[in-house]
């Protein structure tokens, strides 16, 4: 398995355009991605990457064997995958990651449960508002909250969420309730925004007798982490606009009061994407199946 070693450390390291990064990822040390990385230039007799402090690219001959490295551990996974199917006992590592809050509340409970069932599968779970790439994040499933940008990656519908403005009491008093969708444009109120590095200008889209009409909102406090909003939101900072299976318990409670129930958020769809393959693994097609039907039940 070694010279299988070598190859997997080389693709994400390739992929990944670090080797810190790729060590971190494979969990392994630098110095091991490094060593791997160099024995296999040796065996091929050939540089796969030109190194300088801080900067390492692909030589040509690496761009070549990256795509003769990529058939290779296909291959390998496909193998894998059929003897699994053969012999009904699911194995391997599951690289999954979700929203925080999707992830927190509805993933994350279910977990151990699949892996009480599937006691061969390990499971590594990331959790992240940021927008993550499969092939180069290394991962078997992502679910998320929205539309895809990729249409390369297969979909799995789950069910559509519907989501709620809202604020707290302390904040709707200070400041008043919004009367119309104008009033969130305005320097009355504060919206309490979802923002991460390259993300585009935001807007809030919102059901109207004309139809969707796309909102721009700001405020002074935003954060990439969702959680931080719905705590800023409770303690009276600003509006935030949530699915509502991430704030029923507050929704419930009245720590969060809807607003603008007339115009409410545009549902959003909830889903999970996989890498498009001839056979999909078995335990990614196991553990899918499984949070689908969790998260179903949850909510239903």
């Amino acid at each position: 398995m070694a010279y299988l070693d070598n190859v997997r450390t080389f693709v994400r390291v390739y992929e990944l355009g670090n080797i810190s990064a790729a060590a971190r990822d494979l969990r392994i040390s630098a110095a091991v991605a490094s060593s791997r990385i160099s024995q296999l230039e040796d065996h091929l007799g050939i540089r796969l990457f030109q190194r300088t402090t801080r900067v390492i690219n692909p030589t040509e001959q690496g761009d070549l064997f990256y795509r003769g490295a990529t058939k290779i551990l296909d291959a390998v996974e496909e193998a894998e995958a059929d003897i699994t199917q053969v012999t009904q006992v699911p194995r391997g590592t599951l690289y999954v990651a979700a929203p925080l809050g999707l992830g927190k509340r509805l993933i994350a409970p279910a977990v151990p449960a699949f892996r009480a069932e599937y006691p061969l599968i390990n499971v590594r779970l990331r959790l992240s508002d940021r927008k993550l790439d499969l092939a180069t994040e290394g991962l078997d499933a992502a679910f998320f909250l929205g539309i895809p940008e990729d249409s390369n990656l297969r979909i799995r519908k789950i069910t559509d969420c519907r989501r709620v403005l809202c604020a707290s009491p302390d904040y709707l008093a200070a400041r008043g309730s919004p009367d119309s969708i104008e009033a969130l444009k305005s320097e009355a109120h504060d919206c309490l925004i979802l923002r991460y590095p390259g993300a585009p200008e935001f807007q809030w889209p919102l059901e109207t007798e004309e139809g969707v009409k796309r909102v721009p909102v700001s405020g002074p406090l935003e954060s990439d982490h969702g959680d931080v909003l719905t705590a800023w939101a409770l303690d009276g900072h600003g509006i935030i606009l949530k699915p509502e299976f991430e704030i029923a318990e507050h929704l419930q409670s009245g720590r969060l009061v809807p607003i603008l129930t007339d115009t409410p958020p545009v549902t959003v769809q909830m889903a999970c994407l996989y890498m498009h393959r001839k056979r999909q693994d078995p335990k990614t097609r196991l553990f899918i199946d499984f949070i689908v039907e969790r998260i179903l039940q949850g909510m239903g």
